[in-house]
C-alpha cells in the first residue's frame, strides 16, 4: 500500500474526527401535562430527538438533543460512522504490512 493511500486516510480521518459524534438517534413524540392539549387526542408532540450509547458502567443512556444541535448531532453520528470505516481499512492496510514485513524477513 502507498504511503500517499495511508496518509489520504489519515487526513480523512482527522477530518471526521473534528465532528464524530457516538450514539444512536431516535426520534419520540410525547404527550405533555396539560389535559386538554391536542396531544392527548392522538396529535403528539414531536419528533423529538434523543442519541443514546453505552456508558462507562455499561448501562445504556440517552440524551435529548436540542432542536437547533439536532442537524450537527445528526452529522455527528454520520462522521462515527465514516471515521470506524477509515480505521477499518487503515487496520486492514497495517495487517498486509505487518504481514508483508514478515514474509521479507523469512525470504533474507
Amino acid at each position: 500500500m502507498s504511503i500517499s493511500r495511508r496518509q489520504a486516510l489519515l487526513r480523512k480521518l482527522s477530518t471526521l474526527a473534528e465532528t464524530a459524534v457516538f450514539g444512536t438517534p431516535s426520534e419520540t413524540y410525547r404527550t405533555c401535562g396539560q389535559p386538554t392539549c391536542r396531544c392527548h387526542q392522538g396529535q403528539k408532540h414531536g419528533p423529538h430527538l434523543y442519541l443514546s450509547f453505552r456508558g462507562a458502567e455499561g448501562k445504556t443512556t440517552g440524551h435529548y438533543v436540542p432542536q437547533d444541535l439536532a442537524d450537527a448531532a445528526r452529522a455527528g453520528v454520520v462522521a462515527w460512522h465514516g471515521a470506524q470505516e477509515v480505521l477499518r481499512e487503515l487496520a486492514e492496510i497495517n495487517r498486509e504490512e505487518l504481514w508483508a514485513s514478515r514474509v521479507k524477513k523469512a525470504k533474507k
